[in-house]
C-alpha cells in the first residue's frame, strides 16, 4: 500500500491533501418545497374572506335593485361581515386545539361553502342575512387558522415571507370576486347576482380537498404529545436535520415537555394546552409582553378605523359617483382596479424584506390619507358639478387605484 502511495504521489507530483469533503461536498441547505406547498395552500383560506369582500361590491347593486331593500339594509349586509368573522375568530382557537389546525381549515371551508350556498338561494332579505352570518363565520375561521398554521408548519427561512401571503391571497379573492361581477352581471337580474354568490363555494371545495392531503402542524402534534408524528413533519419540512432538532426542541420547551424525552408518544400537562394563557396576557404581563401587546393592538385597531375596506367594497359606487353609469363599465373598472392590486402586492411581498417593515407602514399610511383625502374632493366637485367634470372623474379612479395600493403596504406591514 506504501509503494502504491508512492507511485500515485510521483505521478501526481507529490502528495495530496484530500479530505471527505473531496469525494461528498457539503450540501446546501435544501428549500423545503413541502413546506411551502403546504403553507401556501393554508394561506388559500384568505381567498374566501377576499372573494366574498369583492363580490359583494358588485353583487349589492343587483341585490338593491331585485329584493327592493334600502341603502341602510345593503350596508347592514355588507358591513356585519366583520362582526361574523369576529365570532369565527374567537371559537377557531379552542376549535384548533381541540381537532387541530388542519381540520380546522377544513371546517372552515365547510362553513363556508354552506355559506355561499344559502346566499345563493337566498329568496329573500332575511334568508340572504342567515346566508351571510354563516360565511362570515367561516371567514373569521379561515383567517385565524391559516396564519398559525401557516407560521408552525414554515422553515425559519421562509416563515416571515410565507405569513405575508394570506394578505396576497386576500386580493386574489378580491380579484376573483370582481370578475365573477363582471362575467354574472348579463344574467337576468334575479339570477345574476345568486350566480356571484353562490360560485363562492367553489374555492372552498377546492381548499377542503386540498387540505386533507396536508400534514397536522408540528406544534399541535407536540401538544398533544406525539413527537413521533411531529418529528415526521419537520423532517419533511425543515431545511436539514439539524433545523428539524432544533424545531422540536424549541417546540418541546414551549409546551413543558424536557429535552430528554424522545418518546414517540409522552404525556403532556394540562398546562401545555394553553391554559392561563388569557390571564397572562391581558391581566399580568410582563413589560415586554404589554408593550408587543400594544403595538400589534393599536396597529390593527387604527388599520381598520381607518376605513381602508370601505374603497374596496364601495369601488362601483364611487366610480358611479364620479360619472361612470354603465353597470359593466363599473365593474369592469373594478377588475381593472383588482387586478393592478393583486400584482402589487405581489411586488409589495417580494421587496418587503428589502426595504423593511416599518418604513412600509409608515409610507402607506401617509400615502392613504393623502390618498383618500384627494378622492372625496374629487367626490365632492363632481357632485356640485351639473355637468360632466372628466379631470375630477380622472382624479377620483386614480385616488381609488391609489388608495388600494397604500392598503396592501398597510396590511402586509402590520401582518408581520
Amino acid at each position: 500500500m506504501a509503494d502504491q502511495r508512492a507511485n500515485e504521489n510521483a505521478v501526481t507530483g507529490g502528495p495530496q491533501n484530500t479530505s471527505i469533503e473531496d469525494f461528498d461536498p457539503p450540501k446546501k441547505p435544501k428549500t423545503s418545497k413541502f413546506a411551502i406547498a403546504c403553507a401556501l395552500l393554508a394561506c388559500t383560506t384568505s381567498v374566501l374572506l377576499g372573494y366574498d369582500i369583492g363580490v359583494m361590491s358588485g353583487a349589492s347593486l343587483f341585490i338593491k335593485e331585485n329584493l327592493k331593500i334600502s341603502d341602510v339594509q345593503v350596508e347592514v349586509l355588507a358591513g356585519t361581515l366583520n362582526i361574523y368573522s369576529l365570532l369565527g375568530s374567537a371559537f377557531a382557537g379552542r376549535t384548533s386545539d381541540w381537532i387541530g389546525r388542519k381540520y380546522t381549515i377544513v371546517l372552515a371551508g365547510v362553513i363556508f361553502l354552506v355559506g355561499a350556498l344559502l346566499m345563493g338561494f337566498a329568496t329573500n332579505y332575511a334568508f340572504l342575512m342567515v346566508g351571510r352570518f354563516v360565511a362570515g363565520v367561516g371567514v373569521g375561521y379561515g383567517m385565524m387558522i391559516a396564519p398559525v398554521y401557516t407560521a408552525e408548519i414554515s422553515p425559519a427561512s421562509f416563515r416571515g415571507f410565507l405569513t405575508s401571503f394570506p394578505e396576497v391571497f386576500v386580493n386574489v379573492g378580491i380579484l376573483l370576486g370582481y370578475i365573477a361581477n363582471y362575467a354574472f352581471s348579463k344574467l337576468p337580474l334575479h339570477l345574476g347576482w345568486r350566480f356571484m354568490l353562490g360560485v363562492g363555494g367553489v374555492p372552498a371545495i377546492f381548499l377542503t380537498v386540498g387540505v386533507l392531503f396536508m400534514p397536522e402542524s408540528p406544534r399541535w402534534l407536540v401538544m398533544q404529545g406525539r413527537l413521533g408524528d411531529a418529528k415526521k413533519v419537520l423532517q419533511r419540512t425543515s431545511e436539514s436535520k439539524e433545523e428539524c432538532q432544533l424545531r422540536l426542541d424549541d417546540i418541546k420547551e414551549a409546551a413543558g415537555i424536557p429535552p430528554h424525552l424522545n418518546d414517540d408518544i409522552v404525556q403532556v400537562t394540562k398546562r401545555s394546552h394553553g391554559e392561563g394563557v388569557w390571564k397572562e396576557l391581558i391581566l399580568h404581563p410582563t413589560p415586554a409582553v404589554r408593550h408587543i401587546l400594544i403595538a400589534a393592538v393599536g396597529i390593527h385597531i387604527f388599520e381598520q378605523a381607518s376605513g381602508i375596506d370601505t374603497v374596496v367594497l364601495y369601488s362601483p359606487r364611487i366610480f358611479e359617483k364620479a360619472g361612470i353609469t354603465s353597470s359593466n363599465h363599473k365593474l369592469l373598472a373594478t377588475v381593472a382596479v383588482g387586478f393592478t392590486k393583486t400584482v402589487f402586492i405581489l411586488v409589495a411581498t417580494f421587496f418587503l424584506d428589502k426595504f423593511g417593515r416599518r418604513p412600509l407602514l409608515l409610507t402607506s399610511v401617509g400615502g392613504m390619507v393623502f390618498s383618500l383625502m384627494f378622492l372625496g374632493v374629487g367626490l365632492t366637485i363632481v357632485d356640485h358639478h351639473k355637468g360632466s367634470v372628466p379631470w375630477a372623474v380622472g382624479l377620483c379612479m386614480a385616488m381609488v387605484s391609489v388608495s388600494v395600493w397604500l392598503v396592501i403596504g398597510l396590511r402586509v406591514g402590520s401582518s408581520l
